[in-house]
């Protein structure tokens, strides 16, 4: 019978592999190449702060639970999160955030170290600030696919299986990933009635549920030196992690309402203030009231909104149940996500695996 390791093993486990992860990306000899100075430190910014590495981490445990060693996948666990990376240093600039875990985006602390040159205008400052952003994120994404390169090795003749995921990540993740992104810029601006539940999961899937799916399907592919995606672990496993991807991005949308401001490490309701669609605001807008919907129009994304009518937003979605419905819905994907390891042998691994899913939806940052 399995052991099963318990919450503090898992947190253990946890802090554990993203030691494995930063070791590896310090020790890479292409940092050399990362010049000038405001591109090493634009690539390296968010690396250094204290991120989550969930997404390596599940590549790993799935590894594990096939029967892989867990140290093989290692340039894989690193490219996912660099891909990640790129991916999150772009987004805030699409958004226009000014805070990243705590401390300002890349953009925005390249818009500063400009001005203290005083050699930058605040405009020519804020398009410095842009552009390191912009070629920040190529380095990372460019440094991510040459990580899973390296998965190469002849003697295990895996040469099939490293094409296949340069292929899924680079195609498949890669456009799910920019379409999400569209998605989301564009919900912002649509009509509140054109949306429903359906159509914001569908995007969440795109944003996040994607990468994690990769992250899965790569460990499981490691494990097992397959390049087959359709091999009956690969799926249940990439299944697995992606729903709980999803499960990840509502419980994201939920702490953008609740969560304490210096824990979250940016403002609090700072959707609502962009104007995003978030499920919550979705199934508060079509419980609403005429009179409702209208104030929420007149509010949710508009630059002039105050403070007290933020706070009014978050009163009417309390009201109407948009919190309970989004936790309900989440604890639901999740239950239903961890059905589908029923198919994967017991172990530690699979153990960390159903951990890993409850931590998503439990944590608080």
């Amino acid at each position: 019978m399995t052991e099963t390791p318990g919450k503090q093993g898992f947190l253990e486990a946890l802090a554990v592999r993203k030691e494995w992860v930063r070791e590896y990306l310090e020790r890479d000899r292409r940092k050399a190449l990362f010049v000038p100075a405001d591109i090493h430190d634009g690539v390296f910014s968010y690396l250094r702060a204290s991120g989550k590495v969930l997404r390596p981490c599940v590549l790993y445990f799935s590894c594990g639970a096939v029967g892989g060693e867990e140290h093989a996948a290692t340039p894989a666990a690193v490219a996912v999160e660099l891909f990640h990376t790129w991916t999150i240093v772009h987004d805030d600039i699409m958004d226009r955030d000014t805070l990243r875990r705590g401390t300002p985006t890349v953009h925005e602390a390249f818009r500063r170290r400009a001005l203290a040159t005083e050699a930058f205008d605040e405009r020519e400052a804020a398009h410095y600030g842009i552009c390191i952003g912009i070629m920040t994120g190529e380095v990372q994404h460019g440094w991510a696919t040459a990580l899973l390169s390296e998965l190469y090795d002849a003697d295990a003749d895996n040469g099939a299986m490293v094409i296949e995921l340069i292929r899924y990540l680079e195609t498949d993740v890669l456009l799910a990933l920019v379409g999400g992104q569209a998605l989301d810029i564009q919900y912002a601006k649509a009509p509140m009635d054109s949306l429903d539940e359906a159509s914001v999961i569908d995007m969440f899937w795109r944003k996040t549920g994607a990468l994690y799916a990769f992250a899965g399907a790569a460990g499981a592919m490691i494990g097992l030196n397959t390049p087959d995606r359709t091999h009956p672990m690969v799926r249940a496993i990439s299944s697995f992690t992606g729903e709980c991807g999803v499960a990840f991005q509502l419980q994201d949308d939920i702490l953008g309402l609740t969560a304490d401001e210096a824990t979250l490490g940016k403002p609090v309701c700072s959707d609502l203030r962009e104007g995003k669609r978030t499920l919550l605001l979705v199934h508060t807008y079509h419980k609403a009231s005429a009179a409702e919907r209208r104030f929420l129009l007149d509010v949710v994304g508009k630059p002039g909104a105050t403070e007290e009518q933020i706070a009014e937003v978050r009163d009417l979605i309390l009201a109407h149940g948009g919190l309970e419905h989004a936790r309900s819905l989440m604890e639901r994907r999740v239950a239903d996500a961890i059905r589908n390891l029923d198919d994967v042998p017991g172990s530690t691994y699979k153990e960390y695996l159903v951990n890993w899913a409850e931590f998503l939806i439990g944590r608080s940052f």
